[in-house]
C-alpha cells in the first residue's frame, strides 16, 4: 500500500522544488523520498493518525512555525523563494493547510528542517546513513519511527 509513485514524486515535485529554492543535491532528494516513504507511505496518509503532523512528510505545526520563526526569518532569499511556492501567504492556518495540499511547499519545508542541521548529509546512496540521519534530525529520539522501518520503506517504495 502506498500513495504517490516514487519516480513521479522525485521528478515532478522534489527535484524541481529543491532546485527552485537552491537546496538540491542527490542526497537531499533521496532523503526526502525516504522521509515521505517512512512518514506517510509516499502520501497514503496526509494527516497523522492520532497526532498533529501534516502532509506527506508529516510535519508538525509547531515544527513548521519553528522553521519560519527561527530559521527562515533570517534567511530572506530562501524565505522569499519558499513563500513564492504558496498560494496564500497570509495566515499560519493557511500555511499549515498547505503542508497537506501543496506538495512543493511541504517539500521545501521538509528540506529546510534538514538544511538547518549543521551535520552534513550522508552520501546519496547510503540508505542506512540516510535512515540514521532521518531518525536523528527529523524523527528524533522522541519519535516512534525506527531506522529499520525507514530502510524497509525506502527499499519497498523508492527503489
Amino acid at each position: 500500500m502506498s500513495g504517490i509513485k516514487a519516480s513521479e514524486l522525485r521528478d515532478h515535485v522534489i527535484r524541481p522544488t529543491l532546485k527552485a529554492i537552491n537546496l538540491w543535491s542527490q542526497a537531499a532528494e533521496n532523503l526526502l523520498l525516504g522521509t515521505a516513504a517512512q512518514e506517510s507511505q509516499l502520501g497514503h496518509y496526509l494527516t497523522q493518525v492520532k497526532g498533529p503532523a501534516l502532509g506527506i512528510y508529516q510535519i508538525e505545526p509547531n515544527t513548521h512555525k519553528d522553521v519560519w520563526k527561527n530559521h527562515l526569518k533570517y534567511q530572506h532569499e530562501l524565505s522569499d523563494d519558499i513563500s513564492h511556492l504558496t498560494s496564500d501567504r497570509c495566515t499560519w492556518e493557511a500555511k499549515e493547510n498547505e503542508l497537506i495540499t501543496n506538495l512543493a511547499y511541504s517539500t521545501a519545508i521538509a528540506r529546510v528542517i534538514y538544511y538547518r542541521v549543521p551535520a552534513a548529509l550522508p552520501e546519496a546512496d547510503d540508505i542506512p546513513g540516510l535512515a540514521n540521519y532521518w531518525k536523528q534530525h527529523y524523527n528524533t529520539h522522541l519519535g516512534k519511527g525506527k531506522v529499520k522501518e525507514f530502510i524497509k520503506h525506502y527499499e519497498e517504495w523508492v527503489l
